[in-house]
């Protein structure tokens, strides 16, 4: 029989995706999510109608529910758990911080509870590059200082590292935390600057550069990011170890090249508007990733141009 995955967030942009990886491998996939309107829900259902497949069942659950992951885990008996569903977005986190312990913390623990009590292979769970906050060393080395977060959400994500690595020293879990890299691509999530530009790029609406365009994304694109992800899940199995990697592209792109490229494969130019820097971002960010290159043999094979064209094409269809 094919082993059972758990993944959180299958409902989400890379949630969705590891999920269709993790099928096309012949894995049992069982997504939960609590489909939350932080952005439209459609997009959301839309992403797990993508999971048609026999092999994929869909539990609707919120992390923060102690007894239903409790009864989850309990009932499922999974080979291993890629926990990808969180409270996302950094500047939401100043409007709504609750959200973000509800999901972020509590939501991890019960997720932690559950491999505590109904062992598994291998817990991969996703992290961010906001942990390395307002550090001002580049290329982000995960060995580099974590303890100057610029925001609420940076702030939980370090804490799901730490709180990992505890249940790892008292329990043996074993797990691995990777520090997602600006993701991108077809599916993306509203809330991100692709969507946010292109939306209002062919819409005749200004789009805002912030820190006046003084900013450097380490976009990643979407496939790289969620084959990556299932070769750490692959890599630890069976392991009895606590790792932390970057998972990124590794090559920063500044934001107006980025806005030039987007323009390009729209058709149409952006009208911008310089803005200060907003409250709880950071100018750049850069993953150093030699130490996935070795471990698991990951590289990010997507140019920025091949990936946004493939965003604005998907982008312009599904928005039609």
């Amino acid at each position: 029989m094919s082993k059972k995955i758990l993944v959180t967030g299958a409902a989400g942009f890379i949630g969705c995706e590891v999920s269709l990886i993790l099928l096309s491998k012949g894995y049992q996939v069982v997504g939960i999510d609590n489909l939350n309107d932080y952005y439209q829900v459609s997009l959301k259902e839309d992403r797990l109608k993508r999971l048609d497949h026999k092999a994929f069942r869909f539990e609707k659950m919120d992390l923060a529910d102690a007894a239903a992951i409790k009864g989850l885990f309990e009932r499922e008996h999974f080979d291993g758990v890629i926990h990808l569903g969180a409270q996302a977005g950094v500047r939401y986190s100043l409007v709504n911080p609750q959200a973000y312990i509800d999901s972020n913390i509590t939501g991890f623990l019960n997720i932690l509870e559950g491999c505590r009590f109904n062992p598994v292979e291998h817990l991969t769970y996703a992290s961010s590059s906001s942990v390395y906050g307002r550090n001002t060393k580049t290329p982000f080395a995960t060995e580099d200082p974590v303890c100057m977060p610029s925001s609420l959400y940076a702030a939980t994500k370090r804490s799901n590292e730490l709180m990992a690595e505890t249940y790892h020293h008292l329990y043996q879990i074993n797990a691995t935390g990777l520090r997602f890299f600006t993701v991108y691509g077809p599916w993306g999530r509203p809330d991100m600057a692709p969507w946010l530009f292109a939306d209002a790029i062919l819409h005749d609406r200004p789009i805002k550069i912030f820190n006046n365009g003084h900013m450097m994304r380490d976009f990643t694109y979407i496939d790289d990011i969620a084959q990556g992800v299932v070769r750490v899940y692959e890599a630890g199995v069976g392991k009895n170890e606590n790792k932390l990697y970057n998972i990124g592209h590794g090559n920063p792109v500044n934001l107006l090249d980025f806005v030039q490229t987007l323009e390009k494969h729209l058709g149409k130019t952006a009208e911008k508007i310089y803005m200060p820097m907003q409250p709880g971002d950071v100018e750049v960010t850069w993953a150093d990733t030699a130490a996935l290159e070795k471990d698991v043999g990951y590289t990010a094979d997507t140019d920025l141009d091949t990936g946004i064209k493939a965003f604005a094409e998907w982008f312009k269809g599904y928005n039609r």
